[in-house]
């Protein structure tokens, strides 16, 4: 009688723990703000674009495991700052960070260097409860734009 209590209230903790985590995935902020990307994109500012090489896309094995790797001439190695888009998932303006020559199983030509390009977890995973997997999973969904020439972008506070 004991062991059966225990397996019921056992049950229902990790249902009720279960519920809580897919409604934080859905009403938490999907990411923090660090500049405003869209003024950017639309504006007639030359723009620089790669997709990716390579995506991973495995949130369940827990965080930085849904990110795309890109190629990127060693002329924007200076940039101070790209906007990474994801077809379902949005676009987020980064600042670039770790240009490496070997990423993966991925090695850098002559010329160029390799990023990553991460989206946050939580994002991923309440773009497969939408059933977007495939989008963020897909390196023809991941692009990286650069501005070719000097651009000043808003912050937003």
């Amino acid at each position: 009688m004991i062991r059966r209590r225990f397996i019921v209230r056992f049950v229902i903790t990790l249902l009720i723990l279960g519920i809580l985590s897919v409604i934080y995935i859905i009403l938490m902020p999907l990411h923090d703000i660090d500049c405003n990307a869209e003024p950017f994109m639309s504006s007639k500012v030359e723009k620089f674009q790669v997709s990716a090489t390579k995506v991973v896309a495995q949130p369940w094995l827990g965080q930085h495991m849904v990110y795309g790797i890109f190629t990127v001439p060693d002329e924007y190695k200076e940039t101070q700052f790209f906007i990474l888009t994801v077809k379902g998932a949005g676009s987020f303006c980064e600042k670039p960070f770790g240009n490496k020559l070997k990423v993966d199983d991925i090695i850098a030509q002559p010329g160029t260097h390799l990023i990553k390009g991460y989206i946050r977890t939580r994002l991923a995973l309440k773009s497969i409860l939408q059933g977007l997997y495939s989008s963020i999973s897909s390196k023809d969904n991941w692009t990286l734009t650069y501005p070719s020439k000097k651009v000043i972008i808003t912050t937003s506070t």
